[in-house]
């Protein structure tokens, strides 16, 4: 069994199902991606697996414990952290003041994990001070990411993580989430760049009407024909 396995998530807002049977796993160390066209239920599917969406029908295990029925606030205590793609910093508050909210849970000492933090992302240490909403759109990116890392997450998810930013601050996003799952931490990712994201995914899901169209490797999945024609552009 994967380390987090969310199985045949069936629910949706009202009474429309958004998600019909679709299942998202990743093991400790995997980047795990959900692409797809807009509307296929991917970032639904993220909310859902946090906790954020209740199941009609499906369930969330993380490390053989069933998470099902958890709240958000209880999903983080049992290890998951979650990077929602829009309002994912406090602008008023300075960056470290943002990596601090991250531990909020915590009652040991983080400064350990805040330094790992500026390890990372080195532009956080150099503008701790500074409030969050003055920083470009990939800065806040990092702030957002970090501030999830401050709660020690074995898995971090992180919908749309490259939104709006230009291509070489996607490639530097990249790069430090592959640091990331070096270090253990299981990363389940919804991204638009689909092309670019399954090139680091150890597997990727291919969305469509909120049900599994293709899994596979990230590698398998850029190389079969039928999932670059209609998903990827050709």
């Amino acid at each position: 069994m994967s380390f987090l396995k969310a199985e045949g998530m069936r629910g949706g807002y009202g009474n429309d199902d958004i998600l019909n049977g679709c299942t998202v796993e990743a093991d400790k160390g995997e980047i795990a991606v959900i692409v797809g066209p807009n509307g296929a239920g991917k970032s639904t599917a993220m909310k859902a697996v946090f906790g954020m969406l209740a199941l009609r029908e499906g369930s969330v295990t993380l490390d053989g414990r069933d998470l099902t029925k958890l709240k958000p606030t209880e999903r983080v205590a049992e290890g998951m952290s979650f990077v929602p793609q829009v309002r994912n910093v406090f602008p008023t508050l300075t960056v470290e003041e943002n990596l601090e909210m991250g531990a909020f849970l915590r009652r040991d000492d983080i400064s350990g994990t805040m330094e790992e933090v500026y390890g990372l992302f080195p532009i956080l240490k150099e503008k701790r001070r500074q409030p969050a909403g003055e920083l470009s759109g990939g800065q806040r990116q990092q702030v957002a990411v970090g501030r999830a890392l401050m709660t020690k997450p074995t898995v971090l998810m992180l919908d749309e993580p490259t939104a709006g930013v230009s291509p070489i601050v996607m490639d530097e996003l990249f790069d430090r989430i592959i640091e990331i799952a070096r270090t253990g931490i299981a990363v389940l990712m919804v991204e638009q760049n689909a092309k670019q994201a399954l090139e680091i995914a150890t597997r990727g899901y291919v969305l469509q009407h909120g049900t599994n169209a293709y899994t596979d490797t990230g590698e398998a999945l850029l190389a079969n024909p039928e999932v670059r024609r209609t998903f990827l552009g050709g």
